[in-house]
């Protein structure tokens, strides 16, 4: 400050540059050089000190405001630095010092959250090792990922303990998984090793039809049939496959075997076939009912009647199941479509048909716009979290495809509305 030809409160000038004066335990330090006139320059820095004065009270303000006020304590630690070197003049002392006490409560804050959430994160461990423990991977896998995400959504620990909750959570999810891809692995052995014998069988079928003795391999057929169905249950998909060319060329021989004895083949249909005919032949009559939102209560109970009818994946007739499924789902739209408009429209059964029934189109319309974008927001959103594993992506897939469903009878039912309005308007 020595030969200073200009002195301020906080600063002053020295051979034309400003200085700040030091402070706690900072010393002197340039902040600036006199561009005009000494006075004016000390004006400019002096203006320059509301600047931090504004971002700590509004750092100040937003820590008040917060919920997660802990997340901005490296917010405050920046601002208490860029202070230190910042080119103003003012008194920047009472500033440090509303920041370090911020500080104070904040490591305060973070403290207790770190016992919470050690705390919440043994238990998590505690509740790891039960779901890993569960025999059933599907069940186990799902129950993995729900407290997974828990773990994720806990905030972080003691230093001191970190590295042992992190190691202790993850090597019992590293050996959960790892036991998973030992199982699945074994799995996909013995699948292939009954898809081989599958094959086998297969092969054997398919030389019956030549055979000159029809009555030796008639009984190869029987022989070939228990076989069969001792092999052992395979993944749907492979199934299907092997077992349509199985039936194909069983086929190709009984055809031959009952056309050289003279046999007229009854059809044999299995009596839970037969129950589930009925229930589509219902559904159907309800789906014509007048009281559609009655009809819907009514198919709700068919369908729960469906899921109770166990039938073997081999004998599953997909497509009878496939039509079940759409009546239902129609109903469902319809019935859904019915309560929109009761609610909005009082006096709708006082509307011509035309008008009912552009009606129903208007508002199916904007049904279908809405459960599209959810659909859209629902693929975006699993592309986002999904993890590759098909089990573990099982469930949100799930729900994807029902979202499609519905998506699908809406427009199938706007395309039949629009042609029952052409027909009446032409």
């Amino acid at each position: 400050m020595e030969n200073a030809t200009l002195n301020d409160e906080y600063g002053y000038v020295k051979d034309s540059k400003v200085f700040l004066k030091g402070y706690l335990e900072y010393p002197d330090r340039q902040i600036g050089e006199v561009k005009r006139t000494e006075q004016e320059a000390i004006d400019y820095f002096k203006n320059r000190f509301s600047i931090v004065l504004n971002k700590v009270e509004q750092l100040e303000t937003e820590i008040d405001e917060a919920l997660n006020k802990g997340s901005y304590l490296t917010k405050l630690i920046q601002l208490q630095r860029k202070l230190i070197s910042f080119d103003a003049l003012g008194d920047f002392v009472p500033l440090l010092e509303r920041l370090q006490e911020k500080e104070e409560y904040l490591r305060g804050l973070i403290e207790i959250n770190q016992l919470k959430n050690l705390e919440i994160k043994r238990a998590l461990i505690e509740d790891v090792k039960v779901a890993a423990a569960i025999e059933d991977y599907a069940a186990a896998t799902d129950q993995i990922q729900e407290i997974k995400a828990k773990w994720i959504r806990t905030g972080p620990v003691e230093k001191e303990f970190q590295d042992e909750v992190e190691v202790t959570f993850q090597e019992i999810l590293d050996s959960f998984f790892q036991r998973r891809r030992d199982y699945f692995d074994e799995q996909n052995k013995i699948n292939q090793e009954r898809i081989d014998e599958y094959e086998r069988l297969i092969k054997i079928t398919k030389t019956l039809s030549y055979s000159r003795d029809l009555d030796d391999a008639y009984n190869k057929a029987r022989e070939v049939r228990v076989a069969w169905n001792n092999v052992g249950e395979v993944p749907p998909k492979r199934f299907f496959k092997v077992n349509k060319a199985y039936r194909h060329f069983l086929k190709l021989f009984y055809d031959k075997y009952n056309l050289a004895k003279g046999i007229e083949p009854k059809v044999r249909v299995d009596p839970r076939i037969v129950e589930q005919q009925a229930l589509l032949a219902r559904a159907e009559t309800l789906l014509r009912q007048k009281d559609i939102v009655e009809a819907s209560q009514e198919a709700k109970v068919l369908l729960s009647k469906w899921k109770e009818i166990k039938i073997p994946f081999k004998l599953a007739d997909k497509e009878l199941a496939e039509r079940f499924r759409s009546v239902c789902d129609k109903i469902f739209e319809l019935s859904y479509l019915a309560r929109v408009i009761s609610r909005k429209y009082p006096a709708f059964e006082m509307k011509s048909e035309e008008e009912q029934l552009r009606t129903k189109l208007r508002e199916l319309e904007w049904l279908a716009k809405r459960e599209k974008s959810d659909l859209e927001f629902a693929i975006i959103e699993f592309d986002r979290t999904a993890t590759g594993d098909p089990e573990q992506d099982k469930q949100a897939q799930g729900r994807i495809n029902i979202q499609k469903r519905k998506v699908a009878m809406k427009e199938r039912i706007l395309s039949e509305f629009e042609r029952k309005l052409k027909s009446i308007t032409n």
